[in-house]
């Protein structure tokens, strides 16, 4: 067995007198003294209770021992270094992977956009993307198996435990049937639409959020008759007349043959505030670094 004799730190030192074949060199390659590079080589001899090097005049030339010890050192460095990075990848540190985690409206301009920009900055990503809701997204993250996640947060979210920035506000809106009677008002009273039924998203989404939100300010409780998981069902749902909805204003241009949206009168204040969202632990990994410079050069509404 071996003991705190023989070291990772003396091997590093050992290989780098050999490369470069005097004490001072070694001393300057490592920001050592020269007497801590000929401390830790007696040191490794002692160790391994075997010479590696002969004195010849002022120099310490390699024994056939040394060359034995370089060729074998070199491996266990190189598989150390491996066994480093593997381990980071592992954990999704440092690796070409990067599984970005985002709001299913967010596929319409925002995501796409941001994932091109991202492969300008760093081709070598290797992006995986997952859709869902704001608290799956946030659940993921938090264990690391997302690496960033565009989500909706509150005006008032500020928690240490992660790094957020804003990317755009969005606008909360009636949307009803294409054809409706109300597709061609400017606004209307949530309240007189109190007999109406509605349709919303599960109560994971941040746009359930906003809907509750709205019908408390409103006064009333609606009557839904039907949830659903994804935005893209809920449209279709509004479009063949299964009920009103609370929706984000990104989704009008690519759905307006489908569903119109009508701001709602007196609850203009209430907004989504669409924000990229990582660990304050893993701010600096260059993948996620990559990610915040992209989203802070540009708009992504």
């Amino acid at each position: 067995m071996f003991d705190d004799v023989l070291t990772l730190k003396k091997l590093e030192i050992f290989l780098a007198f050999i490369k470069t074949g005097t004490l001072s060199e070694a001393a300057a390659d490592l920001n050592m003294s020269t007497v801590s590079i000929h401390r830790a080589i007696h040191s490794l001899e002692e160790g391994l209770k075997c010479p590696l090097f002969r004195q010849e005049g002022r120099l310490l030339l390699p024994l056939p021992s040394a060359r034995v010890l370089e060729e074998r050192a070199e491996k266990i460095m190189a598989d150390i270094n491996e066994a480093v990075a593997s381990t980071r990848e592992a954990a999704g540190l440092f690796s070409s992977e990067f599984n970005l985690g985002a709001l299913y409206s967010l596929t319409l301009n925002t995501v796409p956009r941001l994932i091109a920009g991202l492969k300008l900055r760093k081709g070598d990503l290797n992006i995986q993307l997952t859709l869902d809701s704001n608290a799956v997204l946030f659940n993921k993250l938090n264990n690391l198996q997302l690496d960033v996640i565009l989500v909706s947060l509150e005006q008032q979210f500020n928690n240490p435990d992660y790094i957020s920035l804003p990317l755009f506000s969005d606008d909360v809106l009636l949307a009803v049937p294409a054809d409706s009677e109300l597709a061609s008002a400017e606004d209307v009273d949530l309240t007189s639409l109190k007999d109406e039924t509605f349709v919303t998203l599960t109560q994971q989404f941040a746009t359930h959020r906003d809907s509750l939100l709205a019908f408390d300010r409103a006064g009333f409780q609606p009557n839904i008759v039907m949830q659903v998981t994804d935005i893209f069902s809920l449209i279709s749902m509004v479009s063949a007349g299964m009920g009103y909805a609370i929706l984000p204003r990104r989704v009008e241009s690519v759905f307006e043959n489908k569903i119109k949206l009508i701001k709602l009168k007196g609850l203009e204040d209430i907004k989504q505030n669409i924000s990229m969202v990582c660990l304050a632990s893993r701010e600096r990994d260059p993948r996620i670094l990559s990610c915040i410079a992209e989203c802070r050069t540009n708009d992504y509404l």
